[in-house]
């Protein structure tokens, strides 16, 4: 009964075979044009009309033949037209990019050069950029003295999504160490089989700690063969920073510092680009930019299921074509 009901997906092959409905108002004229004519004008009382009083009750029944006649034409110009229930699959092919978001979460992230922080301004984009990338493994890694995967690569954003919401300075150890958060980054993408593998780092300062030095860490990419975006997040010349002072937190301007030559040089050896965000704006042309140059090709099938629907109709029209044939002949024969 169900694909009965989804008239969304009904379909017809043969509509043409509607057009056998234009004859029911004719056929409906002409039984009222032939039941006047057999209106005799004249009336006679004879004795004779006793003998048909048992044949009247029946004769109030006719028109019940007529009526199936209407339903086995209505019928069968449905069957004739047949309706089929459509079902459509996809079958998606993609060519996946495997990415790494490496984020800095270091203390000078809470700079309010950017609304409302800096930290919270990548979180967004970060976010935005998941839901751009809907058929790629995207994983997170957040650095500051030291590194942490906070997620995997994963096809299941939703809980990437989750964990770049929780993500907030003061998780790690404080300091910056690029070369810590490039390592490890690299170290999740290590045995991917993607078509591509990226790392998209963000940071606002210098290296100035970590196990593992830039320099090796680009190394280490190289070998790899893994792309870098790097993105220097930070405006030109002092940013506002709240600050812990016995009056309380104060707004303090500080001098902003990042190692841009450190991080063009990892961009280059590494085939991607570097990006310096100086507001929000520029900040999200910047994850704009690098959404175009990591296109996914995508490649989509669509098959299309059809179930005839027309033998329930064409079932109706022979059972009330031999309903009526049979009372024609049996119950209404006597009936003139």
């Amino acid at each position: 009964m169900k694909p009965f009901l989804d008239w969304k997906h009904i379909t017809f092959a043969h509509p043409v075979f509607f057009g056998l409905l234009l004859l029911i108002p004719f056929m409906i004229w002409w039984q009222m044009r032939s039941k006047k004519k057999d209106n005799p004008a004249l009336r006679l009382t004879t004795l004779s009309g006793l003998d048909a009083a048992q044949a009247g009750g029946k004769a109030a029944f006719r028109p019940v033949l007529f009526i199936l006649r209407i339903i086995t034409l209505a019928a069968l110009s449905i069957a004739l037209a047949r309706p089929q229930s459509s079902n459509t699959t996809e079958n998606v092919d993609s060519e996946g990019i495997d990415i790494m978001l490496a984020m800095d979460v270091s203390g000078s992230m809470v700079a309010e050069d950017f609304k409302p922080n800096r930290i919270e301004a990548a979180k967004a984009l970060a976010l935005k950029f998941v839901d751009q990338r809907p058929t790629d493994r995207i994983g997170l890694v957040i650095f500051s003295g030291e590194s942490f995967t906070m997620c995997p690569i994963t096809i299941d954003h939703n809980v990437l999504k989750e964990q770049i919401s929780q993500v907030k300075n003061g998780m790690i150890i404080d300091g910056t160490s690029i070369g810590m958060g490039l390592a490890t980054a690299v170290d999740r993408l290590r045995f991917s089989k993607g078509k591509s593998k990226v790392i998209i780092l963000t940071t606002d300062g210098v290296n100035n700690m970590g196990l593992i030095d830039p320099t090796t860490a680009l190394e280490i990419a190289k070998a790899y063969k893994v792309r870098v975006y790097t993105i220097g997040i930070g405006t030109i010349g002092q940013a506002p920073m709240p600050v812990q002072t016995p009056m309380g937190v104060q707004k303090q301007m500080v001098p902003v510092e990042i190692d841009e030559p450190l991080l063009k040089k990892i961009a280059v050896e590494t085939g991607g680009k570097y990006f310096r965000a100086t507001n929000n704006q520029s900040f999200s042309a910047i994850y704009e930019d690098i959404d175009k140059l990591e296109k996914t090709k995508i490649d989509v099938t669509s098959y299309k299921h059809y179930a005839e629907l027309f033998f329930p109709f064409a079932m109706i029209a022979v059972i009330c074509l031999a309903l009526e044939m049979l009372l024609r002949y049996t119950v209404f024969k006597s009936i003139t």
